[in-house]
């Protein structure tokens, strides 16, 4: 993906300590990264191994394609639109973590000349198409409750029970394996997420399942289904929230700007922040410019190296580039007129 949109000026940037080996970067010291072998610190996050988040996705779509087989099955036998609608909802798991474990792959593939930001933000991509699958499950079982509620057919409650509980502990299993990386990464959290709802959807049809046994009350399966479906969708718009936030370059949540601003502007020797501009270039990193009006005699590179490193700490950003401007032109500068942020 190309850079966001940024018009900078790079002539005379100060990126302290980057180690770029073989590139030639006249002028930049970029500040505490080692992109040696690409093993970024992503902003303080710390991320389970490669290796286990690969276990943990074929893991789960193992579990999820045996649970849909199992539940298409019982379903048709037991009559039992609650428990159909689980396991096409389970369909989806399979789908969404697909798309999930590609786009965590292609993230670690080199950038190129063309994509110098690799292909990192297909990991966004990823988790936008998981809320959206959560979203088209959600329609299908209410469509579906709603067709069914004032003529539900006979329901084999007992069947019904037993193979949502069996959908309980296997969606269970699957979200504990991505529980540990789920907090600093949109793309993991997504994939959690879908099976925790998944989960919840298993133990209500349980629920309606028992009250169907023992009453006899076929309308429960899909007045069921219905209540899940509204829970569902409560617990998917944020996921979704986010990562529309993440393709419009918004400000990451855990992040205040006006802080940074304030932090930037509050530094030894500044007179102005202006064009300052915070991202996320994947579910994982985020990114900062900004520009500093200050004295060129008292500025250093230990002062930008400083300032990398509180940038991290303070605010988890990882990837910092500041420009330096001389306070004799810094309110000619042409993105001067950005101001502070509001």
């Amino acid at each position: 993906m190309s850079a966001p949109p940024h018009d900078h000026d790079h002539a005379g940037h100060d990126h302290a300590g980057h180690d770029h080996a073989g590139h030639d970067h006249a002028g930049h010291d970029h500040a505490g990264h080692d992109h040696a072998g690409h093993d970024h610190d992503h902003g303080g996050h710390h991320h389970a191994p490669p290796d286990r988040m690969t276990r943990a996705f074929l893991v789960g779509m193992i579990l999820n394609v045996a649970f849909v087989v199992v539940g298409v099955i019982a379903g048709l036998r037991a009559g039992s639109t609650a428990l159909l609608a689980d396991a096409a909802h389970n369909l989806g798991d399979v789908l969404g973590l697909g798309m999930a474990w590609g786009a965590t792959v292609l993230a670690k593939r080199a950038r190129s000349a063309r994509r110098t930001y690799g292909l990192r933000r297909t990991t966004i991509l990823a988790a936008l198409g998981n809320g959206g699958l959560v979203l088209f499950a959600i329609g299908g079982v209410g469509w579906e409750a709603v067709q069914r509620i004032g003529s539900a057919p006979a329901v084999d409650g007992g069947t019904v029970a037993l193979v949502a509980g069996l959908g309980v502990v296997l969606n269970g299993l699957s979200a504990l394996l991505f529980a540990r990386g789920r907090e600093g990464d949109v793309n993991i959290r997504g994939a959690f997420l879908h099976l925790v709802a998944d989960a919840v959807v298993s133990a209500a049809v349980v629920v309606s399942g028992l009250v169907v046994w023992r009453t006899g009350l076929a309308w429960v399966d899909p007045a069921m289904s219905l209540v899940v479906s509204v829970v569902i969708l409560h617990g998917t718009w944020k996921l979704l929230r986010e990562a529309l936030n993440l393709i419009l370059d918004a400000v990451p949540d855990h992040i205040d700007a006006v802080a940074v601003q304030a932090y930037l502007a509050a530094l030894p020797n500044v007179v102005g922040v202006h064009d300052l501009h915070i991202w996320s270039t994947s579910t994982t990193e985020t990114a900062m410019t900004a520009h500093l009006v200050a004295p060129w005699e008292k500025c250093s590179p230990r002062m930008i190296a400083d300032l990398s490193a509180e940038m991290k700490r303070r605010f988890k950003i990882g990837h910092v580039t500041v420009q330096i401007e001389p306070t004799a032109v810094g309110d000619d500068c042409g993105q001067a007129a950005a101001g502070a942020l509001r």
